[in-house]
C-alpha cells in the first residue's frame, strides 16, 4: 500500500536529495582544497542545496502546471550540475571516491525521478481537466 503524499517531505526524491546534500556539505566540501573556494566548492554547495529546495518550492506550486514544471526542470538542472561537480571532485582531487560514486548515483536517480514526476504530474493534471462527457454535458 502506498503512503499518501501530504507534503514535500513525503516525496522520496526530496528525502534522498536532502540527505545527499547533507553528505556533500559535511563530508565532501570540507576536504576540498582552499583554491577551489570560489569555484568548485561554491558551485557544489549551491547546487546540492538547491535540489531539495526547488522540490519543496515546486510542491507548493503544484496547482500551477507551469510553475511546478519549471521548478522541477530547475531541480533536474541543479541535480545534473551536482553530478558534474562530484565527478570533478572524484576525478581531479580523489576526495572520498566511493562516497562520490554513491552520491552521483543518488543524484542521477533523482534527475530521472524528477523527470518522471514532471511527466506524471502533467498527465495527471491534464486527465483531471479533460473529464469524459456525460449525457448531461452539451
Amino acid at each position: 500500500m502506498e503512503n499518501k503524499i501530504r507534503s514535500f517531505y513525503d516525496l522520496n526524491v526530496y528525502q534522498s536529495t536532502y540527505n545527499a546534500s547533507i553528505a556533500v556539505l559535511t563530508r565532501i566540501v570540507p576536504k576540498l582544497p582552499r583554491e577551489e573556494q570560489f569555484d568548485l566548492i561554491n558551485q557544489l554547495r549551491r547546487s546540492a542545496k538547491a535540489v531539495p529546495r526547488l522540490i519543496a518550492e515546486g510542491y507548493s506550486k503544484r496547482h500551477q502546471k507551469k510553475g511546478f514544471q519549471g521548478l522541477l526542470d530547475d531541480a533536474m538542472q541543479e541535480s545534473n550540475e551536482t553530478i558534474v561537480s562530484l565527478s570533478h571532485v572524484k576525478n581531479i582531487y580523489n576526495v572520498e571516491p566511493g562516497l562520490c560514486i554513491e552520491l552521483i548515483d543518488i543524484y542521477d536517480k533523482a534527475s530521472r525521478q524528477l523527470y518522471k514526476l514532471s511527466v506524471a504530474w502533467s498527465n495527471f493534471k491534464e486527465s483531471r481537466l479533460t473529464k469524459p462527457k456525460t449525457n448531461y454535458d452539451t
